[in-house]
């Protein structure tokens, strides 16, 4: 498992997620106390969350932190 598979498969759960609970990056980031820039960071590749930011966005996206995680995990090519 390499760095470029879990941000992109952390980038692809992320963004299926927020759009299966009608949220905008800003609303999330809004939601989970993180700057929606950061949100679109994550979305783009460009950065990795930290476990902080994976417990504030699980919190948002109302999904235990597992949850989150297993669904990247499972995504993972």
């Amino acid at each position: 498992m390499d760095e470029i598979q879990v941000k992109k498969a952390f980038s692809k759960v992320l963004k299926e997620l927020r759009a299966e609970r009608g949220l905008t990056q800003e609303k999330l980031g809004l939601l989970a106390g993180l700057d929606h820039n950061y949100i679109g960071l994550l979305e783009r590749q460009l950065r990795q969350p930290t476990l902080t930011s994976i417990l504030k966005l699980a919190a948002a996206l109302k999904i235990s932190p597992e949850q989150l995680v297993r669904h990247v995990t499972s995504n993972l090519s």
